[in-house]
Order: C-alpha cells, then sequence, then structure tokens
C-alpha cells in the first residue's frame, strides 16, 4: 500500500494505521535483538547507539519508503547534515532513550512524526517494554493503544486542563538541570514523574502530568511526535519564550534550544525574572 500526504497536510485513517503498524514493527524488531546481541558502541558525538537502534531504523526507512514515496525522512541514525528535508517530511528517532534501553529500563520508545509547514501534524510513540502505543493526529485526537498481539481497545487520550491543586510535573532522568528545577519551584510544583525518553509527552498527553520543561538543547527528532501527541491530546508545546517551535532547520543540525510543554493549552511559560522566558 502507498499513499502520499494530500495538499491539505491531513493523514486518512488508513495511512494512520499503517504508520501505526510499522512503529509496532520497528517495536518488535528491537524485542527480537537479545542483549548479548547489542553490540552497544558510541558514535561520533558520544552518544550510544545498539543493533536494536539500527534495526528498528531499517524497519522504519523501509516502511516510510512504501507509504510515503518521495517523502524525505530525517533519522537520528542516517541523518544527513545540512540537508534540507522540504516543506513535508518524516522526522523519526527509531529507539529514543538508548541509555535507558541499554541499562534494561522500560523507558525507550519508538518515536516517528509527520512534519508539515514546520509543524508537528502526527506523531506516533511506541514503548516497547510496556507493550503500548500513543498516537495523535492534529485536529482529530489521540490515543492510547495496545502494541500488535497486546489484546485490548484504543483509548482516547486527552490533557489535563485547568487542574485543581498543585501541578505535576514530567522530568527527564538524564537531563534535570538547575534551570528547569527552578522554573519548577516558581511553579509550585509538589510531585515530578521522573522518567526518559518520549514517554514524559505520553505522560502529558493522558493527563497524568501537567508540565514538562527542558531548557537544553534537543534534537528535532526527539521531540516531534511527542509534539504532535501532546498537540492533538489539547495541549501545546512551545519554545521556552513562549514562540512557536520551527522544525526543519536543517542549519541548525536539526536542533531546537529547549522547550516547554503544558497540558493545559491556555498557559505560558512563567516571564518573571530569572526565567528562560
Amino acid at each position: 500500500m502507498t499513499q502520499e500526504i494530500s495538499a491539505t497536510r491531513t493523514l486518512d485513517a488508513g495511512l494512520a494505521d499503517a504508520l501505526t503498524a510499522l512503529v509496532a514493527r520497528a517495536a518488535a524488531a528491537i524485542l527480537a535483538i537479545a542483549p548479548a546481541a547489542l553490540a552497544t558502541r558510541l558514535k561520533a558525538d558520544h552518544t550510544p547507539v545498539t543493533a536494536a537502534d539500527e534495526a528498528a531504523d531499517a524497519v522504519i526507512a523501509d516502511g516510510l519508503a512504501r507509504l510515503l514515496p518521495g517523502v524525505a525522512v530525517v533519522s537520528e541514525e542516517g541523518v544527513r547534515r545540512g540537508d534540507a528535508p522540504g516543506d513535508t517530511f518524516a522526522l523519526v528517532d527509531p529507539l529514543d532513550g538508548t541509555k535507558e534501553f541499554v541499562a534494561g529500563r522500560d523507558e525507550y520508545t519508538v518515536n516517528v512524526a509527520i512534519i508539515a509547514a514546520g509543524r508537528p501534524i502526527a506523531g506516533f510513540i511506541a514503548a516497547p517494554a510496556l507493550g503500548l502505543m500513543f498516537r495523535g493526529i492534529v485536529g482529530r485526537g489521540a490515543e492510547r493503544l495496545p502494541l500488535a498481539g497486546g489484546g485490548g481497545a484504543a483509548v482516547a487520550i486527552r490533557c489535563r486542563a485547568n487542574p485543581a491543586g498543585p501541578l505535576i510535573a514530567a522530568v527527564s532522568r538524564s537531563h534535570l538541570d538547575p534551570n528547569t528545577t527552578a522554573f519548577l519551584d516558581r511553579l509550585g510544583v509538589t510531585r515530578r514523574i521522573t522518567c526518559g525518553s518520549s514517554l514524559k509527552f505520553c505522560r502529558i498527553a493522558e493527563g497524568a502530568a501537567d508540565v514538562y520543561p527542558r531548557f537544553s538543547p534537543t534534537s528535532e527528532w526527539d521531540i516531534a511526535a511527542g509534539h504532535a501527541v501532546v498537540t492533538a491530546a489539547g495541549g501545546i508545546m512551545t519554545a521556552p519564550s513562549g514562540a512557536p517551535l520551527p522544525y526543519g532547520r536543517a542549519s541548525a543540525d536539526f536542533k531546537v534550544p529547549g522547550f516547554v510543554v503544558w497540558g493545559d493549552a491556555s498557559r505560558r511559560v512563567d516571564p518573571s525574572p530569572g526565567s528562560l522566558a
């Protein structure tokens, strides 16, 4: 089956299901790699990569070539620096949270996002060790569903708007810095959910957390799928200043300087002195 993204930048149900199945196959490819066969090594940027990252990337690359012929793919494991991807393209992190994966934690994901006109319009996040999939189509809603063979039905998910009481924050296991801590203190956050990978976006999208800040650089493929899922679930994600986050910036090596995710879309970053607004 081959389909293209229409001029209206929407994805029909058939293509959304096909992309969901593709990400599930990538998750299965990760689970099929035995721990003894991971062949973990460091890349030039000193981040780890394993045979599981590469297996998932191969599955996704093959599937996207069939499902979205002619659409550029920017993947963490195959990006060519400086190549501009065009107006519509796919952003892929075949194994987000490799450190957690190698450490034996279940906090890793497979991320695939579709970008149009600089904005994520669809996101697909599989959590292989948890047997879960999260997907969101902007303007059409977000869902949590089991991976293939897991049983059960898809459940619509929604961000928590106007939360009563103190906010709950999702925070990074590896990138929680003093600026982020100070920001959370100003918000009066009393509970933090700590985890790796794009699961933090999923916690916002399903209403388990209210805010997820990160004030250090990261790559577009780490966040695009989560951005789409949160937006589809009624939340918002911006740069720390509150400005929109641009995607497809090949000239910046597909890096963003930071972001804040809010479950309540009416919120913005605190502009008080000392904030990063």
